[in-house]
């Protein structure tokens, strides 16, 4: 499906906003370039979460490391430069377990969700504007956690990994 008519009307450095005609209505649509977001275990069965202020929420949330898409890049290695700046965890065994719209009312980002098993540990190298602590949580905690947490993407990361981990693990 196509709009009838289609343009920029906000041109940012991380986002565009398209104004688009279907018909009778407009929307407007947060052009995104597509994001990921790792369930990372290590060998102890923790997985690492990340603790970081999200303005936008005007508090810290504590979710899944992730980050956006660099252009050409593919998501896996994505995930895993993500990874490896924002924990310093690198290594494992890697596969997705989705890949999703954050919020298609309005938005046209897809993010990508893997599952990295036995991850190393190592130096993180945050970028200047991260404040990121890490916060390793077992596997066998995460269930209780769950609706304490307010952020979708680690919700549902978490719940598709435990899902997936009772199946097949």
């Amino acid at each position: 499906m196509q709009p009838d008519e289609s343009r920029t009307v906000y041109d940012g450095e991380l986002i565009d906003v398209t104004l688009e005609r279907w018909g009778e209505h407009e929307r407007e649509i947060v052009e995104h370039p597509g994001a990921v977001a790792i369930v990372a275990v290590d060998g102890e069965e923790r997985v690492t979460l990340v603790r970081q202020l999200r303005e936008p929420a005007r508090k810290e949330l504590l979710e899944l490391p992730a980050g956006t898409l660099e252009e050409g890049e593919e998501p896996l290695a994505t995930a895993r430069r993500e990874l490896a700046e924002e924990t310093g965890q690198t290594g494992g065994e890697w596969r997705e377990l989705a890949a999703f719209y954050t919020t298609p009312g309005f938005c046209r980002e897809r993010m990508h969700l893997f599952v990295a098993e036995g991850v190393e540990p190592g130096e993180a190298r945050q970028q200047d504007d991260e404040a990121i602590s890490l916060v390793a949580v077992p596997v066998a905690e995460l269930r209780a956690l769950v609706p304490d947490l307010e952020d979708a993407k680690t919700i549902a990361g978490l719940l598709l990994y435990l899902e997936t981990r009772d199946r097949h693990g």
